[in-house]
């Protein structure tokens, strides 16, 4: 998926129960093929800033898998605590400028929706 606005690639999806409960997130690895080279079994490291500016180190490794396809396995334990996710949030992760580091840098943002006035309603958790 591609932020046109400003110009910067971003890929995202909508976090499941069993995410939640293992406190990793699974792309398949079409989805984030123009981020990462595959290599199974190989590790890689994502800095991370959130939308406070902590930042974060994820850490995620490539499967490969012949039935369900090859996919990446990101790896945010703490992360995932202490934002309180929940099935259903949706995670953006958007690449920020690399500068001279040997690791991805993005920007994570986490929605949650909620209802209001009968009405479902996509808001930034900011936690």
């Amino acid at each position: 998926m591609e932020n046109q606005e400003q110009g910067r690639r971003t890929f995202s999806k909508r976090l499941t129960p069993i995410e939640v409960e293992k406190r990793i997130i699974l792309f398949f690895y079409t989805v984030v093929a123009e981020f990462f080279e595959f290599e199974e079994g190989r590790q890689f490291f994502m800095d991370v800033t959130d939308n406070l500016g902590k930042e974060w180190t994820f850490v995620g490794t490539f499967h490969a898998n012949n039935i369900v396809e090859n996919h990446v396995s990101i790896s945010w334990a703490q992360f995932s605590l202490e934002k309180g996710l929940k099935a259903n949030d949706e995670v953006a992760f958007t690449e920020k400028p690399q500068g001279n580091g040997p690791w991805k840098k993005f920007k994570v943002v986490i929605k949650r929706k909620i209802r209001l006035f009968g009405q479902d309603i996509w808001g930034e958790l900011t936690v």
